[in-house]
């Protein structure tokens, strides 16, 4: 027998199954992004990305069971996306070294600000809508997504308009364009920094303000990173000073200030000073008493008071 077929098929099933197509998602999605954007661009078709945690998401699963494997979804999407899963699962096992070197490197290219996040992207990947876990079913689901999908139409359309015009009146225009997509900040600056650089452009005195939002929101990027050092190295002390030197500086809006004035007392609560943790949540109240976060803040402190009990401390 002339086995060299029966190798060349082994080996093309064992490629096949090694490119992740063989996923949580199922029949009709890839974990593989580059040979997913290819498929896009030659199908003229958009992607749609989840990032999802298969074995431990509770509404990535339910997500999944009462809409990406129901067949009416696939019906209803198979000739406007290319499907994807980026998968981030407890169990690492499940996924290739190539795969999950792949997803954390996504991760940081699209920074999703939670589980499940279902992300529609043009056939290069640049992001122009995102959504979660909607109630209703696969029927409704694919609607949703059609209505999400004309925002690529529109983002087009809104950039073209504002090619037309100069000064102000172009960068307002490009401003709205970006808002209107409803992305977060990191993603609109990791994908439309060329954007970016011509609202600069063509509003030198910021009359717009974006400038000066940008510069507010690099500001706070930089505090999180500051932050997430401080905490990976329990470090408390460093993550108090970080918090107290950015209300010093002040300069963020109400909403921003008061959840740093309650972060600031969280960390009173790590070093196990609790009454100026108390003090602390009393005042990031009576800064902005009516603000939704500040509904929160006795609950807050009632945890605050049950942990200076528990640890005995008038600290």
């Amino acid at each position: 027998m002339n086995m060299k077929p029966i190798v060349r098929t082994c080996a093309a099933l064992i490629a096949l199954y090694c490119s992740g197509i063989a996923v949580a998602g199922g029949e009709g999605w890839s974990s593989d992004f580059e040979v997913a954007k290819k498929e896009a661009a030659e199908s003229k078709k958009d992607l749609l990305i989840d990032f999802t945690g298969s074995d431990w998401c509770g509404w990535c699963i339910k997500l999944n069971k009462e809409v990406f494997s129901q067949d009416p979804f696939k019906a209803g999407v198979k000739d406007k996306f290319v499907l994807v899963e980026l998968d981030y699962p407890k169990d690492k096992s499940k996924l290739s070294a190539a795969t999950l070197k792949q997803n954390e490197e996504l991760a940081q290219k699209y920074p999703v600000g939670g589980f499940p996040t279902i992300l529609l992207t043009d056939a290069e990947g640049k992001p122009f809508a995102s959504t979660g876990y909607q109630a209703g079913g696969p029927e409704a689901y694919v609607k949703h997504l059609d209505e999400l999908r004309a925002k690529k139409a529109e983002r087009d359309k809104s950039f073209a308009a504002a090619a037309k015009l100069s000064g102000v009146e172009k960068a307002k225009a490009l401003v709205a364009a970006l808002a209107a997509m409803g992305l977060e900040d990191k993603m609109i600056s990791n994908f439309y920094g060329d954007v970016a650089e011509q609202i600069k452009a063509a509003d030198p005195k910021d009359e717009t303000g974006f400038g000066k939002a940008s510069a507010v929101k690099a500001r706070l990027a930089a505090i999180q990173g500051e932050l997430q050092v401080c905490a990976q190295k329990s470090d408390h002390d460093g993550a108090l000073a970080v918090m107290e030197k950015a209300l010093k500086e002040g300069g963020f809006d109400t909403e921003e200030t008061q959840k740093m004035m309650m972060t600031r007392a969280m960390i009173f609560g790590k070093l196990k000073k609790f009454d100026e943790a108390l003090k602390a949540m009393d005042e990031a109240k009576a800064f902005a008493p009516d603000s939704e976060m500040a509904a929160a803040i006795d609950g807050i402190k009632t945890r605050l008071e049950a942990d200076k009990k528990a640890a005995g401390t008038d600290k």
